[in-house]
C-alpha cells in the first residue's frame, strides 16, 4: 500500500476471490494469492513484498488470499478498529493504536495453518515492546503468550534477519528458491509510515 494501491480486499476462499474480482474493472484490479509460499497459477502476484511495485499496483485494488494472513484478518473483521502490522510499519501502527486510547488491545498473529509461528510472535513482541517503552504508564500485559513474545523479541531484536531465517516458514521459503531480498525487506524495522486500516469489512486501505 506504500506504493499506491487503492485498497486490499482479503479472502480466505479462492473461488470467492475470483468471483468478486471478475466484477471489478480489469484495469483496476490485481489478483494476489499464495499457498505454502508459492504463487498460485492464474494469479498476478504471490506474497513477495518486492513484487508489489508502484508501476504494477498504483491505483488498483488487490484481491488477496494467503495461506494464513488473510484468513486471520477475516476472522476478526467485525472489530471496531483493525490494523495490519509487520516489522517495517511497527512504529506507525503502535502510535495509531495508542492514539485511540482504548482499554483493551488484541495483538493477533496469523500463525501457520492453525499452529505456532516464530516470526509472528517476534512481531507481536516487537509491537508490545515499543508500546511499553513509549507508553509504559498505560500498558499492562495480560497473558503469558505476549510475555513470551516480549522475551523472544528481547533475544532476537539485534538480529531479526537471522530469526526470520531459522523459523520454520523461513526454512520453507529458502527451500523454494532465493528469497534473500524478501527476508531483508521483511526484517527492516520502523521504516514505513503506512497504517493499513480496515475501512469496511474485508477491505483495507492505507491511512
Amino acid at each position: 500500500m506504500q506504493n499506491g494501491a487503492d485498497s486490499i480486499q482479503v479472502f480466505s476462499d479462492l473461488d470467492l476471490l475470483k468471483d468478486t474480482a471478475i466484477k471489478w474493472d480489469a484495469d483496476k484490479r490485481l489478483m494476489v494469492a499464495e499457498r505454502g509460499g508459492k504463487t498460485i497459477n492464474g494469479f498476478d502476484l504471490g506474497n513477495s513484498p518486492l513484487s508489489v511495485k508502484k508501476e504494477i499496483v498504483l491505483g488498483k485494488r488487490l484481491f488477496m488470499s494467503t495461506t494464513n494472513g488473510t484468513r486471520s484478518l477475516k476472522k476478526v473483521q467485525n472489530v471496531e478498529y483493525l490494523f495490519a502490522m509487520a516489522l517495517p510499519n511497527r512504529k506507525a501502527v503502535a502510535d495509531r493504536i495508542m492514539s485511540l486510547n482504548k482499554k483493551n488491545v488484541l495483538i493477533l498473529g496469523s500463525g501457520w495453518e492453525g499452529s505456532y509461528s516464530l516470526e509472528d510472535s517476534l512481531a507481536a513482541g516487537a509491537l508490545a515492546s515499543y508500546i511499553q517503552e513509549k507508553f509504559s504508564f498505560k500498558v499492562n500485559i495480560s497473558n503469558d503468550e505476549l510475555q513470551a513474545s516480549l522475551a523472544l523479541w528481547n533475544v532476537w531484536n539485534k538480529d531479526i534477519l537471522k530469526c526470520l531465517k531459522i523459523a520454520t516458514h523461513g526454512k520453507r521459503l529458502t527451500s523454494l528458491g532465493d528469497y534473500e531480498d524478501d527476508f531483508k525487506c521483511c526484517s527492516e524495522l520502523d521504516c514505513l509510515d503506512v497504517v493499513p486500516t480496515q475501512v469496511e469489512r474485508g477491505v483495507i486501505r492505507a491511512s
